[in-house]
């Protein structure tokens, strides 16, 4: 093997090979529903789920409780969005993209404080302080978890979030060991920011009609 290739993946040695096939797998489907989002079509949230599922399967396994907890959290936010998505706000619409009200951003920093306070003390119970990537994780998942809201709200600010994230996880998975997750971030990162200009602009497109 080339020292390039033990570099990324020298890691998996350790692992199951079915583990590694349903990480590819939930990364793939990963992959697929933030392009779905980026589209605003509403197949974000099936490919989402199969995602985050696998993804919790592994992570119970790999003992990442804070990684866990966020794809619980998506998987959750999952089904409300997809309620909020295909609902009714007339006869004729369903809710359409719209940017962040001032109670919303009061409730996203609610929601970001909440969940900050709330891992820290699952990680105290759980006795999870054993590396500086508790601290990170404790930060991303509160981030991730104020960004999977405004999507399901379908507000154009919830690409910022993912973006901030995304660039955070990409090092964070790879130091951890999981290099096609860490992958996935990077591949999220770029998707993010064409999902927030293309959100931007359908906003814009149906403010001015």
């Amino acid at each position: 093997m080339s020292p390039i290739f033990n570099f990324f993946f020298e890691q998996y040695a350790q692992y199951e090979t079915h583990h590694i096939v349903l990480e590819i797998v939930a990364v793939i489907f990963g992959l697929l529903s933030v392009v779905f989002s980026k589209q605003n079509n509403i197949l974000v949230y099936p490919t989402g789920m199969i995602s985050t599922a696998i993804f919790v399967y592994l992570l119970v396994i790999w003992g990442f409780l804070g990684d866990m907890m966020i794809n619980v959290y998506y998987f959750i936010m999952s089904v409300y969005g997809w309620y909020v998505w295909t609902r009714k706000v007339d006869n004729e619409h369903t809710t359409p993209i719209s940017r962040t009200t001032a109670k919303e951003h009061k409730i996203a920093a609610i929601i970001f404080f909440s969940t900050i306070v709330f891992v820290f003390v699952v990680y105290q119970i759980f006795d999870k302080w054993t590396s500086w990537t508790a601290y990170v994780d404790t930060v991303t998942t509160a981030i991730f978890f104020v960004g999977m809201w405004l999507m399901a709200k379908r507000k154009v600010e919830n690409w910022l979030y993912w973006i901030i994230g995304d660039i955070i996880s990409v090092p964070l998975y790879f130091y951890k060991g999981f290099t096609f997750t860490s992958l996935q971030y990077l591949i999220f990162t770029f998707i993010a920011i064409f999902g927030y200009a293309a959100w931007k602009k359908t906003l814009n497109k149906n403010l001015q009609t």
